[in-house]
């Protein structure tokens, strides 16, 4: 169960945070850290995390007066962008990893989790996501951070080696239960690989980041097309489907023998996180991937807005997952039978996911490269 500091216990968020859903914010800025704001959120909404990606940053940064010296500082010291983007992001999320820090130590190393990702360049370049990794980690140097790699092929290459030298990873951009399933593999072989070498497995966490909304926005297009009542009635019910399914394929596979072995020696679970969680189609409820994807030991990284509609008016029921898992078989069935191709769908969001991140990486780039020219 996730831990929450929220004295009001008839809070949507509290609820959420009661039925075993760790709250994790999808934002960060050096604003919100120094304000006083990413402590509000703890104790008033009960998050108990944060997500960072390069669309995060590029947006903070872009709109950061906080930024200012440092920038300064850098230029001064002639630090290429790729040193400063370096630098600029590991303070952030070191700064962030220290707010949160109670909340890691009251909940055992579950939460009071930061995640940064690596170079969106490297996606299919596992040696450089690895050296990349290992980077992040030393620099941030703290207990609490995680570094995001994407569930590309290469990645998993990545995530096997990173986890396997005892670094918590957060893998991202996971669209098919099919690619989850080897994130899950190389979770595993990481676990093997950090035991061999005699790392204390308990040190070592992970989360699996299921992109939801996404999975919606590509299908509803394609259902649209088609155009029948059949079709249109299978509208904005994929991404929940196919969520659901992956919860019933994490439950299988860590009661698996080898699972279990690994969890003996001290090893946790590699917990399920759903992220694309902020509803892209106006005409759903705001909360949607919120309050229909509960259950215990997951977590739900929420854009600002999506965590405020959730503690505004989201109606949190329990587990709206465990119980579901035929219907939402039966949603997957009735998709292909139209001619809606899942495998397609998903290759198609993971490599527009990797493309999105590296156009904002760029942009993170141009506007620190802009902020140090004009500094000297």
């Amino acid at each position: 169960m996730s831990s929450t500091t929220s004295t009001a216990s008839t809070t949507p968020t509290a609820a959420l945070s009661a039925a075993g859903v760790s709250i994790w914010l999808d934002d960060l800025s050096r604003e919100r850290i120094r304000s006083g704001g990413l402590e509000r959120l703890i104790a008033d909404r009960d998050v108990v995390g944060v997500t960072t990606n390069p669309t995060i940053f590029a947006g903070a940064l872009s709109n950061g007066e906080s930024y200012r010296d440092q920038v300064h500082e850098l230029a001064a010291a002639g630090a290429s962008v790729d040193e400063a983007v370096f630098t600029i992001t590991t303070d952030d999320v070191r700064a962030a990893s220290d707010v949160f820090r109670p909340v890691f130590d009251r909940s055992g190393g579950l939460d009071g989790r930061v995640s940064i990702e690596v170079a969106p360049d490297l996606a299919h370049d596992a040696a450089g996501t690895i050296e990349s990794a290992k980077a992040l980690w030393a620099t941030v140097d703290r207990p609490n951070a995680m570094i995001k790699i994407p569930a590309t092929v290469e990645g998993l290459d990545a995530i096997r080696e990173v986890i396997g030298a005892g670094i918590s990873v957060n893998v991202t951009l996971i669209f098919s239960l099919e690619r989850y399933r080897q994130v899950i593999e190389a979770y595993l072989a990481g676990l093997e690989q950090a035991k061999a070498a005699g790392i204390d497995l308990s040190t070592i966490h992970s989360v699996a980041s299921f992109f939801v909304s996404r999975v919606d926005t590509e299908i509803d297009k394609r259902l649209e097309a088609i155009g029948t009542d059949e079709a249109i009635a299978l509208k904005s019910k994929a991404g929940v489907a196919n969520a659901r399914l992956a919860y019933e394929l994490f439950e299988q596979q860590f009661a698996g023998e080898r699972a279990q072995a690994l969890l003996a020696a001290g090893a946790n679970r590699q917990r399920p996180l759903w992220a694309s969680t902020g509803v892209k189609d106006p005409s759903l409820p705001d909360t949607l991937y919120v309050t229909e994807l509960v259950a215990a030991g997951i977590v739900n990284t929420m854009p600002e807005k999506t965590l405020e509609a959730t503690f505004d008016h989201g109606v949190v029921e329990g587990d709206t997952v465990t119980g579901n898992y035929a219907d939402a078989g039966a949603v997957l069935d009735a998709l292909a039978g139209l001619g809606v191709d899942y495998d397609d769908v998903t290759a198609l969001l993971e490599r527009e996911g990797v493309e999105k991140f590296i156009v904002s990486w760029h942009e993170l780039l141009d506007t620190v490269r802009t902020a140090l020219e004009s500094a000297r």
